[in-house]
């Protein structure tokens, strides 16, 4: 048997290159860690993009975060051309860099509205280890860091054909959408089901615009997108010209750090607060004057009785 698998792969590889132009294999690994400081739903998430994607390779939390280009070794270390950093802050916020190493570039998003697949529970499903179809809005087209971010989330969602763990299926789609400066991230199950003859004779088949109907040698079958998970919101912040470094060649003016967010928010309730004080301490002022307060004494007035009649 193996003397029959060399000659199919050493005939097969021959007709790659028969018309005289050499197939390129496409070889991409991407490796995924995260640092210290991650919550228990950030690990999931890492999780479930870990079974998303075949080719990567899953490594222990990097102690350091200033220190970024050590990474650069490690993915030299796994034969990983691929990097995607889990960088938690506070507890509260997530920063993931995706970085092609080791010569670039890298960009640097925040991550928002974060959902697991085991806690959206739904219905979908999709095969362990199979390759999925990559939908991008038309709107990555219109400028050229969107270009540049197109390309490399398809170096780093894309799961190769052939590569490691790899099943050769093709039963789910992974949407990004651009709105509002963001990238929607979302995973659906492509499900095939087939339509009986009597139903189809009897009412007509209702399609809706995630619905596809496909006349094959069987028959009419009906395909809709059921979503999977996980789902989550990346805002680009920059993006270097090298790996972890270099020079900037892009960033985002109208991103607002999360800590400046906190910021103006305990400010607005200190104004409150000074603004309650003040008012306390003027209705304290005018009740001294008249009077009312507990403990002081109102000055006589030269009309009252006791003053008079003294």
């Amino acid at each position: 048997m193996t003397a029959v698998y060399k000659s199919l792969t050493n005939s097969s590889a021959k007709c790659a290159t028969a018309n005289g132009v050499p197939v390129k294999k496409n070889k991409q690994r991407v490796l995924i860690l995260s640092s210290r400081g991650v919550t228990f739903r950030q690990r999931h998430l890492l999780n479930d993009l870990y079974a998303l994607l075949p080719h990567s390779r899953k490594d222990a939390k990097l102690d350091t975060k200033t220190k970024l280009y050590q990474l650069n070794e490690l993915a030299d270390l796994y034969n990983c051309n691929n990097i995607m950093f889990f960088e938690a802050r506070k507890g509260k916020d997530l920063y993931i860099w995706m970085s092609k190493a080791p010569n670039g570039p890298t960009v640097k998003f925040h991550m928002q509205n974060l959902h697991t697949t085991s806690e959206l529970h739904f219905p979908g499903n999709c095969l362990r280890g199979s390759r999925p179809i990559l939908s991008f809005d038309a709107t990555f087209n219109s400028a050229p860091h969107l270009i540049l971010i197109k390309e490399l989330l398809t170096h780093v969602f894309g799961v190769p054909k052939g590569a490691r763990k790899t099943k050769p299926f093709v039963d789910h789609v992974m949407g990004f959408t651009l709105a509002d400066g963001k990238i929607w991230i979302r995973c659906f199950e492509i499900r095939e089901t087939a339509v009986s003859k009597s139903e189809a004779r009897t009412q007509p088949m209702e399609v809706t615009e995630k619905d596809v109907v496909a006349v094959g040698e069987k028959g009419e079958t009906k395909i809709n997108l059921i979503e999977i998970g996980p789902r989550f919101l990346l805002t680009p912040i920059v993006i270097l010209e090298s790996s972890f470094g270099g020079p900037v060649i892009y960033e985002n003016k109208e991103f607002v750090s999360p800590n400046q967010i906190r910021s103006e928010l305990r400010l607005s309730k200190a104004g409150r607060y000074n603004q309650r004080a003040e008012q306390q301490i003027q209705r304290k002022a005018k009740k001294g004057d008249l009077g009312l307060r507990t403990g002081k004494e109102r000055p006589y007035g030269k009309l009252e009785d006791r003053v008079l009649f003294a």
